[in-house]
Formats: structure tokens, C-alpha cells, sequence
């Protein structure tokens, strides 16, 4: 059963940058699809970058020229650099084995004025 814990998350200014993290477990880390999601306040659940076992990347829309996902294998750890951050960044982040119906308890980002 996979089991995902975001951390990383917090306070910060707009325009500012954050560095999100996600430690796996119950997987074979290097063969997994993963990704990020958000939920903002009121809002439904939203898909916002992927990463792929062979490192191909997608993000959306709103995420291009932000946001880098990554991965490193070795660690059994996904991360979601976040950068030129805006109010509507503000959510709970989740990190989620793609192939899994699992989700983590998530990680809060604001972005404040």
C-alpha cells in the first residue's frame, strides 16, 4: 500500500518561493508515476504537475514557468519547487502515487501580501 507524507509547506510573500517535499513509502519508488495536487479553499481537488518513472514531467497550465517537480530515487522523495508564487497559489498541497487511490494528509502553502 503506498503511503506519501507531504511536508514543506507555509507562510510566504508573494512573489516568494517554496520548496515542497514528499517522502514515499510502500512502493517500488522508481518505477512509480507521481504527482501534485492542490485544493484550494471552496474548491475542488486539482492536478497541477506529474512526473513520470522515466522523469518526463507535465505540469498545468497555471504551473508552467513556476513550479519544477522532480524526484530523487534514491531517497524515495518527489519535490515541488515553487517559485513567483501568487495569492491563488494558496491550498493544501498533495503529493499522490498516481496508480494509488491513497492521498497523504497534504501540506499547507499561503501566500500572503
Amino acid at each position: 500500500q503506498a503511503h506519501v507524507v507531504e511536508s514543506g509547506g507555509g507562510l510566504v510573500q508573494f512573489g516568494g518561493s517554496l520548496r515542497l517535499s514528499c517522502a514515499a513509502s510502500g512502493i517500488t519508488f522508481s518505477n512509480a508515476a507521481m504527482g501534485w495536487f492542490r485544493q484550494a479553499p471552496g474548491e475542488r481537488r486539482v492536478w497541477v504537475a506529474s512526473i513520470m518513472s522515466s522523469g518526463a514531467t507535465s505540469y498545468a497550465d497555471f504551473a508552467k514557468g513556476r513550479f519544477t517537480i522532480s524526484r530523487d530515487n534514491a531517497k524515495n522523495t518527489l519535490s515541488l519547487q515553487m517559485n513567483s508564487l501568487k495569492f491563488e497559489d494558496t491550498a493544501v498541497y498533495y503529493c499522490k502515487v498516481l496508480s494509488s487511490d491513497s492521498w497523504g494528509q497534504g501540506t499547507q502553502v499561503t501566500v500572503s501580501s
